[in-house]
């Protein structure tokens, strides 16, 4: 196997850093606090590429040099397939932020279409109670295959993507509780040539059963 372009930035050492340290305890919060406290979600993430990638995320418990922060970006060219599970949760007495990421990447170079379809799919779903905001955009060259499922209450929210297409795929992912907290995910990729991703995020302090992807 031959590592690709797909240039895993210096922010990877920043993760490996922090994953030494992933778990601290927190100041003790009383309610008046809450409402300041980060919004907890979990997300399981499977890409498989066969063209282009550009894809970043950031996890962070507190502002500024405080709390947990982890960053990690990938771009290039090639045929990928990467498994990611990460999390963010906090409460009154302690927080933590992880990342695991499982990559195969082979590089080649990728030309695209000299012309792009007019062929369009979009899809924007928003939880102001919990937070959160998820969006797909499809560029169709070919064909795409998508299956979309969202549930939200106001107590938690579960996005789950499963999406096949040849053209181009872009996802976009933002939890933020309130103006008063820092954004705990925030995820943006381009994914170009023939793809596949299946993703499920959960936000918010309900316990849900997740299953991850494969």
């Amino acid at each position: 196997m031959r590592w690709m372009t797909f240039a895993i930035m210096p922010a990877v050492a920043c993760f490996v850093a922090i994953m030494a340290a992933i778990s601290m305890s927190a100041a003790g919060a009383d309610s008046s606090t809450t409402d300041k406290i980060a919004q907890n979600f979990t997300e399981h993430s499977w890409v498989f590429v066969n063209g282009y990638m550009e894809e970043s995320r950031v996890l962070q418990t507190q502002k500024g040099f405080s709390g947990q922060k982890i960053v990690l970006g990938t771009r290039g060219s090639g045929m990928a397939t990467r498994t990611i599970d990460s999390e963010v949760y906090r409460d009154s007495n302690m927080e933590e932020a992880s990342l695991t990421i499982s990559a195969n990447y082979d590089y080649k170079p990728y030309t695209p279409p000299l012309t792009q379809s007019d062929l369009r799919n979009a899809l924007c779903a928003k939880n102001y109670e919990v937070g959160s905001a998820i969006s797909e955009t499809y560029l169709i060259d070919k064909d795409l295959i998508k299956d979309t499922k969202i549930y939200q209450n106001d107590s938690f929210s579960v996005y789950e993507i499963s999406s096949e297409i040849q053209g181009t795929a872009k996802i976009g992912q933002r939890v933020q509780k309130n103006a008063k907290t820092v954004p705990s995910f925030v995820m943006g990729g381009t994914y170009m040539g023939y793809v596949q991703i299946r993703s499920e995020t959960v936000v918010g302090n309900t316990s849900v059963l997740t299953l991850p992807c494969p």
